[in-house]
């Protein structure tokens, strides 16, 4: 048998998620928790100047919004630098 391959046993075998939750991943749960619960906690309305247009809606809205365009952005640009 080569050192790459260990069989698994049912007591002490590794674990298919076992590096699954690494401090990183936890700390991003975390955020993303804190950040929806701000984001439902504000729920009245709000009038927003996009350049000419002015419109009403809930602040939520706004800022789920917000949040997808940040996440977006931010995958796009961690994407570039991965190539």
């Amino acid at each position: 048998m080569s050192p790459k391959h260990t069989p698994r046993t049912s007591g002490g075998g590794t674990s298919r998620f076992a590096g699954a939750f690494t401090p990183g991943r936890i700390a991003m749960i975390a955020v993303v928790v804190l950040t929806l619960v701000f984001i439902f906690e504000n729920t009245r309305e709000v009038k927003i100047r996009l350049l000419i247009p002015e419109v009403t809606m809930a602040l939520y809205v706004a800022l789920l919004v917000a949040a997808l365009l940040g996440a977006a952005c931010g995958y796009y640009f961690a994407a570039r630098r991965r190539k």
